[in-house]
């Protein structure tokens, strides 16, 4: 088994996404475009990843720790070109990896298979690999020159000949080493260029004068997909969207539009879930087996249970709990409460740190009032209970098993079990009453046309 060093260059600062936030905390399909690249790192099995960041970039480190916690932080002071970034992290170099793999955070949809195929030549003696790709217009990219199938030089655009600019093989930035010479191939590379930086593409002519063989692996040109723009950061979100759907399509879940459907990296379906066009899926959500999802919807850090059926144009919210068979209807809002099995919230309703027992019906137009100005406070329905439309329940309260609110109650008291509950102010009609304010509110206003 041989031991695998990842070397993360994130130091980035993103000018062209025109943004306070460090490049790679731009997210894509929900998650910080470094996530997905040490996700990629962890599942490729490397034995330690090293991220280089930039100055007082703590956001960035802190969200490495979260997602690698023996992950090592490395900060790369100056700016002074990719192999000088690699070199930041020299201490975690001279371990000495067997393979050295250098990979970006804003390359996020690099698959973990791919950084195995680019070991795959060290093991048989080569000193470096490069992963290659060919776009539709190689324009602009660094050219991989080869010979015999070996991999000579990497030429970039402003130095290639006619002949090399024809190659429509380019450069994808992400290189292994020899972990045993990754130290001696980046000492030797020099700043002997118009911007005297350090470039991490000279390793391939510093190998070869080692007399060290260099190679290509070839990748799709979606899976290379650099963000260095608010546009090819959408570029990069569709394409990873379009995998995120095809996996659920081919998990069992159906996708009445999938084009319309919008997904996390981590949104987990069961088997026969269906969704219906234009639902929006944020961080942290979980359907279960045989749950509908109907339109226009959006659900972020919710669990759905089997069988539930959620929507049209609901949300649930983080904390949102719902257990098997459970109905939330249009224009509902669920929001850090857990229904129990069958609970039905079918329309135009808000419930907010409220536990709901098995079998209540919440009617229309139904509010939990969670929030007094300075502290959340909670709510507690009973089970096969039954809250009549329009009622508001003022937290902290509590609402025993088979309890009945009546239609239009504000409930501040907590309500027994199988009691009736009724708070609403009794009916006063006043004959006549009605014309006379009128006239009265009509004084001086111009008559209507």
């Amino acid at each position: 088994m041989r031991q695998l060093l990842v070397i993360v260059l994130a130091a980035g600062e993103g000018t062209r996404m025109l943004s306070s936030l460090p490049k790679v905390l731009h997210a894509v399909a929900g998650r910080p475009m470094v996530s997905h690249v040490l996700d990629a790192a962890l599942a490729a099995g490397a034995a330690k990843i090293a991220v280089v960041v930039g100055p007082d970039h703590d956001k960035v480190a802190a969200e490495v720790r979260r997602v690698a916690p023996d992950a090592e932080v490395f900060v790369q002071s100056e700016r002074r070109g990719t192999a000088h970034a690699v070199l930041a992290a020299r201490s975690a170099l001279e371990r000495g990896y067997d393979d050295v793999v250098v990979m970006y955070g804003d390359t996020p949809l690099v698959r973990p298979e791919t950084i195995g195929a680019l070991r795959g030549p060290l093991a048989g003696g080569a000193a470096v690999t490069v992963l290659g790709f060919r776009p539709d217009d190689p324009f602009g990219y660094g050219r991989l020159v080869t010979q015999g199938g070996a991999l000579v030089a990497i030429r970039e655009e402003k130095d290639a000949s006619e002949a090399e600019r024809a190659i429509g093989l380019c450069n994808a930035g992400l290189m292994a080493l020899d972990g045993r010479a990754a130290l001696d191939i980046l000492d030797r590379i020099g700043d002997a260029n118009a911007k005297k930086e350090f470039y991490l593409t000279d390793a391939v002519e510093v190998a070869r004068g080692l007399g060290r063989a260099s190679m290509v692996h070839e990748a799709a040109a979606e899976e290379v997909v650099g963000v260095n723009s608010r546009a090819q950061l959408a570029e990069a979100e569709a394409i990873l969207q379009g995998r995120l759907r095809r996996r659920a399509l081919d998990g069992g879940v159906t996708l009445v539009a999938p084009e319309t459907v919008f997904l996390s990296a981590d949104t987990s379906f069961g088997r026969d879930v269906i969704v219906e066009p234009n639902v929006v899926f944020g961080a942290g959500v979980r359907v279960e087996d045989g749950a509908t999802i109907r339109a226009f919807s959006h659900i972020e850090g919710a669990h759905v249970g089997a069988g539930a059926i959620v929507g049209p144009f609901a949300r649930l919210r983080p904390g949102a709990e719902l257990g098997q068979g459970v109905h939330v209807g249009n224009f509902v809002e669920i929001k850090a409460s857990d229904l129990a099995p069958g609970v039905k919230v079918n329309h135009l309703s808000y419930v907010g740190d409220t536990s709901v027992g098995a079998n209540t019906n919440i009617g229309a137009g139904t509010i939990t009032c969670n929030y007094d100005g300075f502290r959340k406070h909670r709510t507690t329905i009973g089970a096969n209970a039954f809250v009549g439309t329009n009622s508001l329940l003022v937290a902290p309260v509590t609402v025993g098993d088979g309890a009945y609110l009546g239609t239009g109650s504000v409930i501040t008291e907590d309500v027994p079990a199988d009691a009736l509950a009724i708070g609403r102010a009794r009916q006063v009609n006043k004959p006549g009453l009605a014309a006379r304010l009128r006239a009265k509110l009509s004084v001086g206003l111009a008559p209507k046309k």
